[in-house]
Protein backbone atom coordinates (compact mmCIF):
# COMPACT_ATOMS: atom_id res chain seq x y z
CA UNK A 1 0.00 0.00 0.00
CA UNK A 2 1.31 3.15 -0.97
CA UNK A 3 1.22 6.71 0.51
CA UNK A 4 2.73 10.04 0.15
CA UNK A 5 4.14 12.12 2.90
CA UNK A 6 4.25 15.59 2.41
CA UNK A 7 6.45 17.07 5.80
CA UNK A 8 9.30 19.85 5.78
CA UNK A 9 10.61 18.66 9.02
CA UNK A 10 13.62 16.27 8.50
CA UNK A 11 13.26 14.53 11.81
CA UNK A 12 9.13 14.13 11.50
CA UNK A 13 9.61 12.81 8.46
CA UNK A 14 12.24 10.43 9.05
CA UNK A 15 10.40 8.53 12.33
CA UNK A 16 7.04 8.89 10.20
CA UNK A 17 8.41 6.69 7.06
CA UNK A 18 10.48 4.41 9.45
CA UNK A 19 7.18 3.83 11.10
CA UNK A 20 4.99 3.25 8.72
CA UNK A 21 6.99 0.92 6.47
CA UNK A 22 7.61 -1.00 9.74
CA UNK A 23 4.22 -1.43 9.17
CA UNK A 24 4.07 -2.49 5.54
CA UNK A 25 3.50 1.15 3.64
CA UNK A 26 5.82 1.85 1.02
CA UNK A 27 6.19 5.61 1.11
CA UNK A 28 6.91 8.47 -1.02
CA UNK A 29 8.25 11.69 0.63
CA UNK A 30 7.54 15.75 -0.52
CA UNK A 31 9.35 18.19 1.66
CA UNK A 32 7.21 21.06 0.25
CA UNK A 33 3.79 21.31 -1.47
CA UNK A 34 4.75 21.95 -5.15
CA UNK A 35 6.68 18.50 -5.16
CA UNK A 36 3.61 17.25 -3.43
CA UNK A 37 1.50 18.04 -5.70
CA UNK A 38 3.19 16.73 -8.94
CA UNK A 39 3.58 13.37 -6.74
CA UNK A 40 0.23 13.23 -6.33
CA UNK A 41 -1.29 14.21 -9.80
CA UNK A 42 1.61 11.92 -11.12
CA UNK A 43 0.84 8.79 -8.73
CA UNK A 44 -1.75 6.52 -7.34
CA UNK A 45 -1.91 6.40 -3.00
CA UNK A 46 -3.93 5.13 -0.63
CA UNK A 47 -3.47 7.96 1.23
CA UNK A 48 -1.98 11.69 1.63
CA UNK A 49 -0.09 12.27 4.99
CA UNK A 50 -0.01 16.43 4.76
CA UNK A 51 1.47 19.19 7.49
CA UNK A 52 -0.62 22.24 6.74
CA UNK A 53 2.29 24.96 7.33
CA UNK A 54 4.61 23.65 4.47
CA UNK A 55 6.97 25.54 1.95
CA UNK A 56 5.44 26.21 -2.07
CA UNK A 57 1.73 25.90 -1.78
CA UNK A 58 0.85 24.91 2.18
CA UNK A 59 -1.62 21.92 2.58
CA UNK A 60 -5.17 23.61 2.89
CA UNK A 61 -4.37 24.99 -0.76
CA UNK A 62 -2.81 21.75 -1.56
CA UNK A 63 -5.98 19.80 -0.70
CA UNK A 64 -8.30 22.21 -2.01
CA UNK A 65 -6.33 21.84 -5.75
CA UNK A 66 -6.33 18.22 -5.60
CA UNK A 67 -10.25 17.79 -4.26
CA UNK A 68 -10.91 20.59 -7.58
CA UNK A 69 -9.18 18.25 -9.78
CA UNK A 70 -11.43 15.80 -9.07
CA UNK A 71 -8.70 13.74 -6.76
CA UNK A 72 -10.53 11.86 -4.23
CA UNK A 73 -7.74 10.12 -2.63
CA UNK A 74 -8.20 10.39 1.27
CA UNK A 75 -5.92 13.19 2.90
CA UNK A 76 -5.09 13.77 6.55
CA UNK A 77 -3.65 16.62 7.49
CA UNK A 78 -0.99 16.91 10.50
CA UNK A 79 -0.52 20.71 12.16
CA UNK A 80 0.59 22.40 15.41
CA UNK A 81 -2.45 24.45 15.08
CA UNK A 82 -5.08 23.35 17.23
CA UNK A 83 -8.20 25.65 17.28
CA UNK A 84 -11.73 24.42 15.97
CA UNK A 85 -11.49 26.70 13.26
CA UNK A 86 -8.36 25.76 12.18
CA UNK A 87 -10.16 22.13 11.95
CA UNK A 88 -13.35 23.58 10.06
CA UNK A 89 -10.75 25.04 7.69
CA UNK A 90 -8.91 22.03 7.04
CA UNK A 91 -11.72 19.89 6.38
CA UNK A 92 -13.49 22.27 4.68
CA UNK A 93 -10.67 22.30 1.81
CA UNK A 94 -11.59 18.64 1.34
CA UNK A 95 -9.46 17.01 4.08
CA UNK A 96 -10.36 13.50 5.80
CA UNK A 97 -9.09 14.35 9.20
CA UNK A 98 -7.14 16.09 11.37
CA UNK A 99 -4.18 15.06 13.46
CA UNK A 100 -2.81 17.86 16.07
CA UNK A 101 1.25 17.94 16.85
CA UNK A 102 2.61 16.43 18.89
CA UNK A 103 0.71 12.88 18.55
CA UNK A 104 1.69 9.46 19.62
CA UNK A 105 2.66 7.09 16.62
CA UNK A 106 -0.19 4.88 17.25
CA UNK A 107 -2.58 7.44 17.19
CA UNK A 108 -1.49 7.92 13.75
CA UNK A 109 -1.02 4.66 12.53
CA UNK A 110 -5.09 4.31 13.76
CA UNK A 111 -6.03 7.06 11.23
CA UNK A 112 -3.84 5.59 8.57
CA UNK A 113 -6.03 2.05 8.73
CA UNK A 114 -8.86 3.94 9.41
CA UNK A 115 -8.53 6.47 6.26
CA UNK A 116 -6.63 3.60 4.05
CA UNK A 117 -9.74 1.28 4.63
CA UNK A 118 -12.26 4.12 3.80
CA UNK A 119 -10.83 4.73 0.62
CA UNK A 120 -10.91 1.28 -0.29
CA UNK A 121 -14.26 1.14 -0.03
CA UNK A 122 -15.31 4.36 -1.37
CA UNK A 123 -17.46 3.99 -4.75
CA UNK A 124 -15.24 5.65 -7.59
CA UNK A 125 -18.63 6.46 -9.87
CA UNK A 126 -18.49 10.46 -8.90
CA UNK A 127 -14.73 10.84 -9.74
CA UNK A 128 -14.85 13.16 -11.93
CA UNK A 129 -12.25 15.69 -13.47
CA UNK A 130 -12.91 18.91 -14.86
CA UNK A 131 -10.88 21.22 -16.42
CA UNK A 132 -12.14 25.07 -18.62
CA UNK A 133 -15.29 23.19 -20.12
CA UNK A 134 -13.35 19.63 -20.20
CA UNK A 135 -15.79 17.01 -18.06
CA UNK A 136 -13.91 13.74 -17.44
CA UNK A 137 -15.41 10.44 -15.75
CA UNK A 138 -13.06 8.12 -14.71
CA UNK A 139 -15.93 5.55 -14.06
CA UNK A 140 -17.60 5.64 -17.02
CA UNK A 141 -14.86 6.25 -19.13
CA UNK A 142 -16.38 9.24 -20.70
CA UNK A 143 -15.10 12.94 -22.06
CA UNK A 144 -17.64 16.10 -22.66
CA UNK A 145 -16.63 19.31 -23.82
CA UNK A 146 -19.09 22.22 -23.62
CA UNK A 147 -21.50 19.29 -22.77
CA UNK A 148 -21.06 17.48 -26.16
CA UNK A 149 -19.65 13.75 -25.87
CA UNK A 150 -16.27 13.55 -27.23
CA UNK A 151 -15.32 9.60 -28.38
CA UNK A 152 -11.81 8.87 -27.57
CA UNK A 153 -9.83 5.27 -27.43
CA UNK A 154 -8.12 4.30 -24.25
CA UNK A 155 -4.70 5.87 -25.23
CA UNK A 156 -6.34 8.88 -25.99
CA UNK A 157 -8.59 8.95 -22.79
CA UNK A 158 -5.50 7.79 -20.61
CA UNK A 159 -3.25 11.15 -21.76
CA UNK A 160 -6.05 13.19 -21.29
CA UNK A 161 -6.40 12.42 -18.07
CA UNK A 162 -2.87 12.56 -17.19
CA UNK A 163 -2.30 16.09 -19.15
CA UNK A 164 -5.83 17.22 -16.81
CA UNK A 165 -4.25 16.06 -13.32
CA UNK A 166 -1.06 17.56 -14.46
CA UNK A 167 -2.74 20.78 -15.69
CA UNK A 168 -0.50 24.18 -16.11
CA UNK A 169 2.45 22.05 -15.89
CA UNK A 170 4.58 20.78 -18.98
CA UNK A 171 5.10 17.18 -19.18
CA UNK A 172 7.67 15.81 -21.39
CA UNK A 173 6.83 13.23 -24.27
CA UNK A 174 9.34 10.42 -21.59
CA UNK A 175 7.35 11.62 -18.58
CA UNK A 176 4.62 10.60 -20.86
CA UNK A 177 5.91 7.43 -22.12
CA UNK A 178 6.66 6.26 -18.47
CA UNK A 179 3.56 7.42 -16.68
CA UNK A 180 0.50 6.77 -19.04
CA UNK A 181 2.22 3.64 -21.18
CA UNK A 182 4.44 1.97 -18.76
CA UNK A 183 6.74 2.12 -21.32
CA UNK A 184 10.01 3.04 -21.88
CA UNK A 185 10.49 6.75 -24.55
CA UNK A 186 12.50 5.57 -27.99
CA UNK A 187 13.64 8.49 -29.28
CA UNK A 188 13.44 7.37 -32.53
CA UNK A 189 9.23 7.26 -32.91
CA UNK A 190 6.94 10.10 -33.01
CA UNK A 191 4.15 8.07 -31.23
CA UNK A 192 3.77 10.34 -28.55
CA UNK A 193 3.04 13.26 -31.02
CA UNK A 194 1.04 11.22 -33.28
CA UNK A 195 -1.23 10.73 -29.86
CA UNK A 196 -1.53 14.13 -28.86
CA UNK A 197 -2.62 15.35 -32.13
CA UNK A 198 -4.97 12.77 -32.26
CA UNK A 199 -6.29 13.95 -29.39
CA UNK A 200 -5.96 17.80 -29.95
CA UNK A 201 -7.95 17.07 -33.02
CA UNK A 202 -11.13 15.80 -30.66
CA UNK A 203 -10.53 18.21 -28.23
CA UNK A 204 -9.83 21.68 -29.56
CA UNK A 205 -10.01 21.72 -33.39
CA UNK A 206 -13.78 22.49 -33.31
CA UNK A 207 -13.59 25.11 -30.05
CA UNK A 208 -12.37 28.42 -30.32
CA UNK A 209 -10.81 28.56 -26.71
CA UNK A 210 -7.57 25.59 -27.56
CA UNK A 211 -6.60 23.68 -24.24
CA UNK A 212 -3.67 21.67 -25.11
CA UNK A 213 -0.34 23.53 -25.94
CA UNK A 214 2.88 22.71 -27.04
CA UNK A 215 5.98 23.53 -25.19
CA UNK A 216 8.68 22.80 -28.00
CA UNK A 217 11.58 20.94 -26.75
CA UNK A 218 9.73 20.65 -23.50
CA UNK A 219 6.74 18.45 -23.71
CA UNK A 220 2.83 19.71 -23.83
CA UNK A 221 0.96 21.59 -21.32
CA UNK A 222 -2.79 21.87 -20.49
CA UNK A 223 -3.78 25.18 -20.27
CA UNK A 224 -5.81 28.55 -21.45
CA UNK A 225 -4.08 31.07 -23.01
Amino acid sequence: MKLLLIEDEPKTVQSIKQGLEENGYEVDIAYDGLIGRQLARSHAYQLIISDIIIPGINGIELCRELRNSGDQTPILMLTALSTTDDKVTGLDAGADDYLVKPFEFKELMARVRALTKRGSNVSQTSQILRFADLEVSLDAKTVYRAENKINLTAREFNLLVYLIRNQGRVVSKVEIAEQVWDIGFDTGTNVIEVYVNYLRKKIDRDYPVKLIHTQFGMGYVLKIE
